[in-house]
């Protein structure tokens, strides 16, 4: 399943780091809104924290 990024958020979602973006769509997730988005770099941030 490829990443896809809702047209509804996709002015948030550019505003991030190269680096954090392809980290985010590298997980195959679906962000249809900001909640989704924000689930997502909570668990990278979690991750990280490991």
């Amino acid at each position: 399943m490829a990443s896809y990024v809702s047209p509804n958020i996709r002015d948030k979602f550019e505003t991030l780091s190269i680096e954090l973006k392809n980290e985010i769509l590298s997980r195959n997730v679906q962000l249809n809104n900001m909640q989704d988005l924000i689930t997502v770099l909570e668990k990278i941030v979690n991750e990280a924290g490991e």
